[in-house]
């Protein structure tokens, strides 16, 4: 059966605006997806109804409002294919739940200890074990990007050592579309003693997961980007490790009992989520999932594969052999995310967002996409990205075609 993108589009209100008169051609979906109206109802019916803070509230309010806010996490978990709710612990998004990972297995690091990234990562994977270096004196490492945007794992047996902690690396490339193979790397991780942490941010909108079936020991991504609203993300983590690892922030809601000199701090999940936590975006969250995973998971999989091969070819077709457009990342008919990210020699990204917009109404992403390291590697000052979704139809990619060509008679 065909996937009916437009049954599936027209359950999003925001993609029949206008955008100086021309239709909405949203293609910047590896920044923030779009969310579904059930989605905003799910919130809206919350804050209308019950409105109040969670976690020993004994009022009506406060108990539905827990009762919705811990359905979310079981929700999560479903998702995630975790084994028990309580190793889903709610953030503010993906970067926090990094920075909270980073705060908290840093606890125990010292020099000599070492976390092991790559140069693929997003700034968000980066710069919290940056700062861990700063603080604790540990090591950080990096794996090398391959020509094609993939994580090199050739040097992996070198790279991960007995003195390694943390292996932290992007399950998905924002900039190049490449997918790791996470199974290879958890296998040597374990068996060196390290952790294992996957970014899911770029793949966990792409359908239900099974996180131990990918060997991770934590993995976290954000709710905007799976459809959901913006201002929560989540960590996964294994039971027994969330309850051996010391809390990162301290306030209410996640202590047992507080003095004037100690403290004691709640079993996980709650010992992470101090003070009051995302509650209505966590519903939306919730609703966003449920949403997604009633899909045709399949339909879209081919669907987007059809439509990011189509971008890829078209680019190349535009090219004309000339060498003037660059795109990174698998080449066409290999496995990849649906986003392209390119550059245009003797245009600017940021030129060619504003001319897209202003005159064709597609929105795309120009610039570092947060992965700085990864384009100075390219000897790039920034690319331009068109990154997919459940909704993107034909005509999408036919709006982004034709304000390209405009593009470069422009500067031509």
């Amino acid at each position: 059966m065909t996937y009916d993108v437009d049954r599936v589009a027209a359950q999003f209100s925001i993609l029949t605006r206008l955008v100086q008169d021309n239709p909405l051609h949203y293609l910047d979906n590896a920044a923030t997806s779009q969310v579904p109206d059930c989605v905003i109802e799910a919130m809206v019916t919350h804050e209308t109804t019950r409105r109040a803070n969670v976690k020993r509230g004994v009022h009506l309010l406060s108990e539905e409002a827990d009762e919705a806010y811990e359905e979310a996490r079981a929700e999560v978990a479903r998702y995630l294919g975790a084994d028990c709710p309580d190793e889903v612990v709610f953030t503010s998004g993906a970067t926090a739940g990094i920075n909270l990972l980073a705060l908290s297995l840093g606890q125990d690091m010292k020099p000599g200890d070492e976390v092991l990234i790559s140069q693929l990562e997003h700034h968000s994977n980066i710069i919290p074990w940056q700062m861990l270096r700063q603080r604790t004196g540990i090591t950080l490492r990096y794996l090398p990007v391959t020509r094609d945007g993939r994580i090199d794992l050739n040097d992996l047996e070198r790279c991960i050592t007995g003195n390694t902690r943390v292996v932290a690396l992007t399950h998905g490339s924002n900039v190049t579309g490449a997918i790791t193979n996470a199974g290879a790397i958890a296998a040597l991780a374990h068996d060196r003693g390290a952790r294992f942490m996957l970014d899911g941010a770029q793949t966990a909108p792409h359908g239900p997961l099974e996180v131990k079936a990918l060997g991770a020991d934590f993995y976290v991504f954000s709710s905007h980007k799976v459809y959901g609203p913006s201002g929560i993300g989540v960590i996964w983590g294994k039971q027994e490790l969330l309850e051996r690892m010391p809390p990162a922030f301290g306030g209410g809601e996640m202590i047992e009992h507080v003095d004037m000199e100690t403290f004691t701090s709640m079993s996980p999940p709650h010992r992470f989520e101090a003070g009051t936590p995302p509650i209505t975006q966590a519903v939306g969250l919730a609703a966003a999932l449920k949403w997604l995973g009633a899909q045709d998971l399949e339909g879209i999989y081919r669907h987007l594969t059809y439509l990011t091969d189509q971008l890829i070819e078209g680019l190349e077709h535009m090219d004309r052999g000339r060498e003037r457009i660059r795109i990174l990342g698998p080449v066409r008919g290999e496995e990849r995310l649906p986003l392209v990210s390119f550059s245009v020699d003797g245009i600017h990204p940021h030129d060619i967002c504003q001319i897209m917009n202003d005159h064709h109404g597609v929105a795309l992403r120009g610039g570092h996409h947060c992965a700085q390291p990864l384009h100075d590697l390219y000897g790039l000052d920034g690319t331009t990205r068109a990154s997919l979704a459940v909704y993107t139809r034909k005509g999408d990619i036919d709006a982004f075609f034709e304000g390209m060509e405009h593009c470069l008679e422009m500067f031509t």
